[in-house]
């Protein structure tokens, strides 16, 4: 069977950043890790890493997107990816101590965007485009209006 799996390449720290990623996903499962490269999974998706060096860093043009139903999940998904190094950025984008991209994102946003009443989504972006970490109340005020 055929498969698309993410690789990812980290500079000689693979054991370090898979404990991280199980550590901030809690149904994660490592399959193998060494110190040379690793298998492991997040929320059912299959990632391989490598420990290629410093040659090549990860950047915006490749992010991982996180759903989240709650304005919990948001906060806890923020808080964990950011910590220790981490770099917060704007409309629910943010980068890990590894340099890797992330965008946690409520499943309020998607809905709000794809309302027929555009002037609704309009106001929803809008608010959007003025956050860093998304605030779920901030999106349903400006969708009230």
């Amino acid at each position: 069977m055929t498969s698309i799996t993410p690789f990812l390449w980290f500079d000689n720290n693979v054991p370090e950043a898979v404990g991280f990623y199980k550590s901030v996903f809690p149904n994660a499962k490592v399959e193998i890790v060494s110190d040379f490269m690793a298998v492991f999974e997040l929320e059912g998706q299959r990632f391989h890493a490598l420990n290629g060096g410093p040659q090549y860093r990860f950047n915006e043009a490749v992010s991982f997107f996180i759903s989240v139903e709650t304005q919990e999940e948001v906060d806890y998904f923020w808080e964990a990816l950011t910590a220790d190094g981490g770099a917060e950025s704007r409309c629910g984008w943010l980068k890990d101590k590894f340099g890797l991209s992330w965008q946690v994102v409520p499943s309020a946003f998607g809905r709000y965007l794809g309302d027929s009443d555009r002037t609704k989504a309009n106001r929803v972006m809008q608010a959007m485009m003025g956050m860093r970490k998304i605030v779920i109340a901030e999106l349903d005020k400006a969708a009230a209006g």
